[in-house]
């Protein structure tokens, strides 16, 4: 018994190692060879500064890269000993296909735990590592504030929150604009359908029109009572001073780690702003790792149903599943974001649903 688990993990690590290798690459500089050469051509940013960037990239790359890794691992390795009737004279062999597949299933598992700890420590550090040396070398522009889909604390006296930026047009889609006024007193509140914006650096601000939208105007005297004002167009200014200090550079919900997520999340429901996408970022922290484990468990079964040698028909699959998986995450992920499913649930709504087709499937395998 333990002969063929050697013989299992053996066929699975070589695999394992290529496949991250290949994508890490491809993800990290073949997915970006416009902004390097926008970088170092077009913007005159030293060769050394570019290569910092893009490696402070690579553990956040890591976090997507890993999982699809161990997914086309495992379809790869089980895939060709079914094909080549391996699996068939084991189980001929009266051994338990399950008693095989579960050291694959525990290596999923302990880097899905590996990868919890990394995406929290190592992947937000990075990403705000990445974004302070973007600063330094002088090629952020004003309107790099306005990043979707997170709190925006770059501007004095507002929180802004903004569901998709059109950085091309100076454009924004779905703007939540808010004003907080102390503890224990109201905040005022800014809806707008959209917006378009003008960067003024030389008085480092930035003009902001609001179209089609309301105001929640509290009053100051009676908490209890708001007004609220409905408008066409309105315009107002957002001081960038805040920004010039790169040591005052605020964090980004994707670059804290959860400790620092659920402090910021306890500061706005004292300031009573729902907190929900940085819920949903913790969320999105825990899940994204243990998709490791997920695509581990759904992807042996598959490999072995199939039995097909070709390396193409099995990447074929992992396509397939990537290709669900992926986007279903993203569409939970915005309905976390903006409140319409509990998030502190929607996270985990792909993981459960392709572990139980997974858990269905190794158990229907295994039990034949």
């Amino acid at each position: 018994m333990k002969i063929l688990r050697d013989y299992f993990l053996k066929e699975f690590i070589g695999p394992l190692f290529l496949a991250l290798g290949v994508l890490s690459f491809v993800m990290v500089l073949v997915g970006n060879l416009n902004k390097i050469a926008d970088l170092i051509i077009n913007k005159g940013v030293d060769v050394f500064s570019v290569f910092k960037i893009f490696l402070l990239m690579t553990p956040y790359i890591v976090t997507y890269a890993l999982p699809i890794s161990l997914l086309i691992a495992v379809l790869m390795a089980l895939g060709r000993l079914s094909s080549d009737n391996e699996i068939v004279a084991i189980r001929a062999s009266g051994i338990n296909l399950f008693s095989l597949i579960l050291p694959l299933l525990i290596i999923g598992l302990i880097l899905s735990l590996a990868l919890v700890v990394f995406n929290d420590r190592a992947a937000s550090y990075a990403h705000f590592a990445y974004r302070k040396t973007l600063k330094e070398v002088g090629i952020k522009n004003p309107t790099a504030a306005f990043e979707e889909g997170v709190f925006i604390n770059s501007f004095q006296k507002y929180i802004l929150f903004i569901y998709r930026v059109d950085q091309k047009k100076n454009k924004l889609y779905n703007v939540r604009i808010y004003e907080p006024r102390g503890e224990g007193k109201p905040t005022r509140t800014i809806v707008a359908r959209s917006g378009e914006f003008i960067a003024v650096p030389e008085k480092n601000t930035i003009k902001l029109k609001l179209v089609d939208g309301t105001s929640d105007e509290p009053d100051l005297e009676n908490p209890k009572n708001f007004y609220k004002l409905n408008f066409k167009t309105y315009f107002m200014n957002l001081s960038l001073a805040q920004q010039q200090d790169i040591s005052k550079i605020e964090k980004k919900p994707k670059e804290m780690t959860i400790s620092e997520l659920k402090k910021a999340i306890a500061k706005l429901k004292k300031e009573n702003i729902d907190p929900a996408p940085l819920i949903t970022e913790i969320n999105e922290k825990i899940t994204l790792a243990f998709s490791a484990f997920i695509f581990m468990l759904i992807g042996a079964p598959f490999a072995i149903i199939t039995r097909r040698r070709e390396k193409s028909i099995n990447i074929g699959i992992a396509i397939l599943i990537i290709i669900i998986y992926y986007p279903l995450f993203i569409g939970c992920e915005a309905l976390g974001i903006q409140g319409r499913i509990n998030p502190w649930l929607t996270m985990w709504i792909p993981n459960i649903l392709f572990g139980t087709v997974g858990a269905a499937l190794t158990y229907k395998l295994c039990a034949s």
